[in-house]
């Protein structure tokens, strides 16, 4: 591990066992992540799943009292729709009276329990979250009741560092459809884990906007279980952040369960994107579909890592992995890993990958149209990105992300 960030790791360990005595929930659950960053440190590009992503860059960052957020002029960034149930965190914090909660909603602050599935162990980040977690989103849908819209909003502030923990539970034949969309304001550190549970015949769509401030650390980690015949269907969208990771872990653990695993970054400058997924097949007849794009400009990076585990029991399995990247400058990047570990004999797994930069002979044939060059450029890559947004089935949210690249693109 590199000097800085075994700095940095000590850093948070100590701040940790100056606030622990304050902190909710199972101090010996806590206790055991602070030894695993303590043991361990952070995550290092000597490590296969971050070999493209180095988190020095985080150890140029101190928390310090949060410099206050303007709650209201954000929020407005926060899309709204009709009918919809509205939850707001700032700073990590819940906010009731900028909220109007859906039926089945408490907070990890009332009820700080840890869950099930998250791995403090083998995941550093998810020990950096179990160490501080405060507060978080919990959300039951009974079954067979339809949850409608709930959008889950964070707004971040200057010096601040929050790490919320999110429960997201379906009952059996229940449907949500969760939009989450994450803004800020200066240099500050989002690390939140949210723990996903879609029961048998259950669909969850989970659309994801990440919009962070340019100067902010975003590092994200989700666990899905997905019960038989039960739906995953989630979409991201990242624009801001320095440095970035969502690191998605789905388990098909049912006859006939799936997830869409769909996600689209555009970046530019010297940002540093990662969507890194692992979908394990653990039950048979189940299928997992992946797509992402990436549109990369100036010194930008982006990485995409998708991993498929099939067991043996899994026959039947329909796996799917697809990134294609736009390279509009000589000095941005993309590294694709996808990989497959296949233990059953009987399926049907495909993983492809493209690289490449706009058509000439199609910015030429805009131009001879009158089109000036930034805009025919504009088009193109609005095309590119626009295809993605097919997989998104809610008119709202398609809108939204749609929206929110060109307000990205006009900066």
């Amino acid at each position: 591990m590199s000097a800085a960030l075994q700095d940095s790791a000590r850093g948070f360990v100590a701040r940790y066992e100056g606030a622990r005595g304050h902190l909710p929930g199972d101090a010996s659950v806590r206790a055991a992540a602070a030894r695993t960053l303590r043991d361990r440190g952070l995550p290092t590009p000597r490590e296969e799943a971050w070999r493209y992503t180095n988190l020095r860059p985080l150890a140029e960052f101190s928390p310090a009292p949060a410099a206050g957020v303007r709650p209201l002029a954000l929020l407005a960034l926060v899309p709204a729709f009709d009918g919809a149930a509205r939850v707001v965190f700032v700073d990590g914090h819940y906010r009731a009276d900028l909220s109007a909660p859906p039926v089945g909603f408490t907070t990890f602050a009332s009820n700080p329990s840890f869950g099930q599935a998250a791995d403090p162990v083998r995941e550093r980040l998810v020990a950096l979250n179990t160490m501080f977690a405060e507060d978080g989103a919990r959300i039951d849908i009974p079954a067979g009741v339809d949850g409608g819209v709930v959008v889950l909003a964070s707004l971040g502030s200057p010096g601040a560092a929050y790490h919320p923990r999110h429960a997201i539970r379906l009952a059996a034949g229940a449907r949500l459809t969760l939009v989450e969309v994450a803004v800020g304001e200066g240099a500050y550190l989002h690390n939140p884990v949210t723990e996903l549970a879609v029961g048998e015949g259950a669909t969850l769509v989970h659309i994801r906007l990440q919009d962070e401030s340019t100067a902010a650390f975003h590092l994200a980690t989700f666990y899905a279980d997905i019960a038989a015949r039960g739906t995953y269907d989630s979409f991201a969208l990242t624009l801001g952040g320095r440095l970035t990771r969502a690191e998605v872990h789905a388990r098909l653990l049912g006859h006939g369960a799936a997830t869409h695993l769909n996600a689209a970054q555009l970046l530019g400058g010297a940002q540093h994107a990662d969507f890194t997924t692992v979908v394990r097949h653990d039950a048979p007849s189940c299928a997992s579909r992946q797509t992402v794009k990436n549109v990369l400009t100036g010194h930008s990076r982006g990485v995409f890592q998708g991993r498929i585990q099939v067991a043996r029991v899994a026959q039947k399995t329909d796996g799917y992995q697809m990134n294609q990247a736009l390279l509009l400058s000589p000095d941005a990047e993309i590294d694709s890993k996808p990989e497959l570990e296949i233990f059953a004999d009987d399926v049907k797994c495909s993983h492809g990958a493209t690289v490449g930069e706009l058509d000439p002979a199609q910015i030429f044939y805009l131009r001879s149209r009158g089109i000036p060059e930034t805009e025919a450029r504009a088009i193109l890559v609005h095309a590119f990105l626009v295809e993605a947004f097919d997989a998104v089935a809610h008119d709202g949210a398609r809108a939204m992300l749609i929206a929110a690249v060109d307000a990205w693109w006009a900066r």
